[in-house]
């Protein structure tokens, strides 16, 4: 009898789901290319140091090409900034990164410059091509769409069409408009998969109720790209309220992506999947969300102004 407390899922325990990318891919690249995808490590006083250090050492001993990681590297605060350098400089591949919503609520030209300074490479709305073993990979990467600072027009201007092509985005309904700029894979994140998964809670949650189109794990199409493709929504490494996690599909995850492969050439974790209704977003959220990100900012700067000591040139 299965031990209800395996799906409780606390620990250091840390899954690595497996993909191969879109069937285009294939007469594009030589050989496959392996790509690490991590998202959502929100380090701080929530996900302890332990499993972010195991994560890296998971996907380390994939010996990947590149690392991908899409958002969200703080939960609240610039706290524990140095712990992220620590973390995003244990890479042995490079990083490429775009942030999250969590990165500019708690600040983010300090996150930016943080994850620059450890050695990662951030894109800000634009795209760029690296070389991986001799071969040429174009990765486009959007800032964060759910703090209203993603500009795809913007990332996608010149974008060449011969190259196979990554998309980064913390929030994946913006694959949808990637997608019609030929991206064929987008990597995202944002959810944590819903962090409780029995009997499709997440679903409920996160699709019916908040109105994501996609909550967890493949959706799309990767052999029918257009005027489609597809995109994969990580469940992510940290947490930034509680750290409990339901359900196999809610564990904390890594995932390798080997560029360059069939679809259907190796036993993947699941098949693509149809994606939800989903619920699009108002005017009125998208100002909201930009006005919290402006509200957030004022408060450090006023916090940062009570905690300078005072000058001479004060009391003038």
């Amino acid at each position: 009898m299965l031990n209800p407390l395996a799906w409780f899922d606390t620990s250091a325990q840390i899954e690595v789901r497996r993909f191969a990318g879109p069937a285009s891919f294939v007469a594009q690249l030589a050989a496959p290319l392996r790509v690490a995808h991590v998202t959502d490590i929100h380090v701080g006083r929530i996900t302890p140091m332990k499993v972010q250090r195991a994560a890296v050492d998971l996907v380390n001993a994939e010996r990947p090409d590149l690392v991908c990681i899409t958002g969200d590297f703080v939960c609240h605060s610039q706290a524990f900034l140095d712990q992220l350098e620590e973390l995003i400089r244990r890479y042995e591949a490079p990083v490429m990164a775009v942030l999250g919503n969590h990165d500019h609520w708690s600040g983010g030209p300090e996150v930016r410059a943080t994850l620059r300074r450890a050695g990662a490479e951030v894109l800000d709305n634009v795209h760029t091509t690296i070389t991986l073993r001799g071969q040429a990979l174009q990765v486009v990467g959007l800032d964060d769409a759910y703090t209203g600072h993603a500009d795809v027009e913007r990332a996608t201007r010149g974008l060449r069409h011969d190259l196979p092509t990554l998309g980064l985005s913390h929030i994946a309904e913006e694959a949808d408009h990637l997608w019609t700029a030929g991206v064929q894979l987008v990597l995202s994140g944002h959810t944590h998969a819903g962090q409780v998964t029995l009997a499709r809670l997440n679903e409920l949650a996160l699709g019916r109720l908040i109105g994501h189109k996609y909550v967890h794990g493949l959706y799309g199409s990767r052999v029918d790209l257009r005027p489609r493709g597809a995109v994969y929504v990580g469940a992510g490494i940290g947490a930034a309220v509680i750290p409990l996690r339901v359900g196999e599909r809610a564990r904390r995850e890594v995932t390798i992506f080997e560029l360059g492969a069939a679809p259907g050439s190796f036993e993947e974790h699941h098949v693509d999947q149809p994606p939800l209704p989903g619920r699009p977003l108002t005017e009125k959220q998208r100002n909201k969300r930009i006005q919290q990100v402006e509200a957030k900012r004022e408060r450090r700067e006023r916090k940062a102004a009570r905690s300078r000591p005072r000058s001479d040139d004060d009391d003038r």
